[in-house]
């Protein structure tokens, strides 16, 4: 790793952390804002308990993230640093370049595996709670994903040559990049779409609809959508609805993010083979051996034969009537 590099992750990575910091408390400044214009200018409806829901989540995560190590998030990450099999980061200004893509491709597969393997999802269905889009909706982070190593998939990073403090202080602003995104008031952004990631793309990626499900996957750009044909833009004659496609109305930052993992262990236990086991851990969530589960793909097969999917809401709020589902 060349010395330029090597002093920015070893003496920039606390500065970074600290500008990380101060980001968030501008950015809970900015929801503040946003909630009072969404309120009193544009008079919309504002869940403010889910605001402060979201609030929690992100506390909670902070408080996580201090207190387990890049070690356990990414393990191994050191070793693979130390016997990394080529070094990009020794070409000065281009390492950041080289870097930036190649954090935009993994995470690219990073977030299509959050939503099609069950392991990722649990840790990452909490993003996807909310039932209305604003920019609160960003602070819901999981806790949950150092602890079962789901930054795994970021080590090839590691292995060209990239520090993983620097890696995982790149994905901090690729996180930041996207908080603007979680608003459901800024309109389409003409030839920008389908080139970066925009609130519109996004507003995509955030719905329940059956027609929009397992798209839009990009940090910053949607490039890696377009060739791998996961991106979908936004219709004006298909209205986005927010949420889980079971529908979540919980406002305790300890539900919303532990309430995956009891279905997890009730089908683990039921499971008659390990290849059952595999399945309700692995494969995309609402997996099923008979093939007559709730996947996207399960869904999808029963719309296109006019087959009912029938999936209860998983906790209605009092008095509420859940969407249904699509």
């Amino acid at each position: 790793m060349s010395s330029e590099l090597s002093r920015f992750a070893v003496a920039d990575y606390e500065r970074l952390m600290r500008l990380a910091a101060l980001l968030f408390v501008i950015g809970v400044f900015a929801t503040i804002i946003e909630a009072i214009s969404i309120r009193f200018v544009l008079k919309k409806p504002y869940d403010w308990r889910a605001a402060l829901a979201s609030y929690g989540v992100m506390a909670g995560r902070i408080i996580s993230d201090l207190i387990i190590p890049i070690a356990i998030a990414m393990p191994g990450a050191v070793w693979f640093y130390e016997h990394h099999i080529v070094d990009l980061s020794q070409y000065g200004i281009w390492s950041y370049v080289i870097l930036f893509f190649g954090l935009e491709f993994v995470y690219y597969w990073w977030h299509r595996v959050g939503h099609r393997s069950r392991w990722f999802w649990i840790s990452h269905s909490v993003h996807h709670t909310p039932n209305e889009l604003n920019m609160t909706a960003s602070f819901r982070v999981g806790w949950t994903q150092r602890i079962m190593a789901t930054y795994v998939i970021f080590t090839p990073l590691v292995l060209v040559g990239f520090d993983p403090q620097v890696v995982f202080a790149m994905y901090g602003f690729c996180l930041g990049f996207q908080f603007w995104l979680h608003a459901d008031w800024i309109p389409k952004l003409g030839l920008l779409e389908g080139v970066i990631n925009t609130p519109s793309a996004h507003r995509v990626h955030h719905a329940a609809n059956l027609e929009y499900l397992d798209s839009n996957y990009g940090g910053v750009l949607t490039i890696y959508d377009r060739i791998f044909g996961t991106y979908k833009p936004e219709l004006d004659e298909m209205p986005v609805r927010y949420g889980l496609v079971t529908p979540m109305y919980s406002y305790n930052p300890l539900r919303l993010i532990f309430y995956p993992f009891a279905p997890l262990v009730r089908d683990v236990l039921s499971a008659r083979s390990v290849r059952e086991v595999i399945g309700y851990m692995f494969a995309p969530p609402g997996w099923r051996p008979d093939g007559q589960g709730s996947t996207t793909d399960d869904m999808r097969r029963r719309a296109s034969s006019n087959a009912p999917a029938d999936i209860p809401p998983l906790e209605p709020a009092p008095g509420r009537t859940p969407a249904p589902a699509e």
